[in-house]
């Protein structure tokens, strides 16, 4: 539908964009999408846990953040599988199999799927309003982290 207040196609997609009437249950999102949400909860849980026991600056405290969240040292993230619930598993797994276009520069294609499988799973928590989870198993993945190994 084509906009004729004069502002064009532009208007049509704020419209969209904007109408948040319907709710989508996580189950049926997109795994990639559940990831672009769990890869932001991954970050911020990050940097909340370097500010809060670090005196930094911003730029090294960023520094640092990106050796915790690159897909390398979310590779690590498969050691919780253990860890995980039946249905968790089986989000972790959509995630990990859903095909990207791209794959990080300094990572494998392995490494890069295991990191979008455990972003879809934090975000899939995240969505359902499991906050707690989301604390505990980034509690058990900080605990056996090195940020020095390779």
């Amino acid at each position: 539908m084509r906009s004729t207040d004069g502002e064009g196609e532009g208007a049509d997609k704020r419209d969209f964009l904007m109408n948040e009437s319907e709710t989508i249950d996580p189950r049926e999102l997109n795994p990639l999408a559940l990831a672009f949400v769990g890869d932001s909860v991954l970050e911020l849980l990050v940097r909340t846990r370097l500010a809060r026991h670090h005196r930094m600056s911003a730029g090294k405290l960023n520094v640092e953040k990106v050796k915790y969240v690159s897909a390398r040292a979310q590779f690590r993230e498969e050691q919780l599988e253990p860890l995980f619930t039946e249905e968790e598993l089986s989000v972790f797994k959509r995630g990990r199999n859903a095909s990207k276009a791209s794959v990080a520069k300094h990572a494998s294609p392995e490494e890069y799927r295991a990191s979008t499988g455990f972003e879809c799973l934090l975000g899939w928590l995240y969505l359902t309003g499991q906050m707690a989870r989301v604390e505990e198993l980034f509690d058990a993945l900080w605990q056996q982290f090195d940020p020095n190994q390779k």
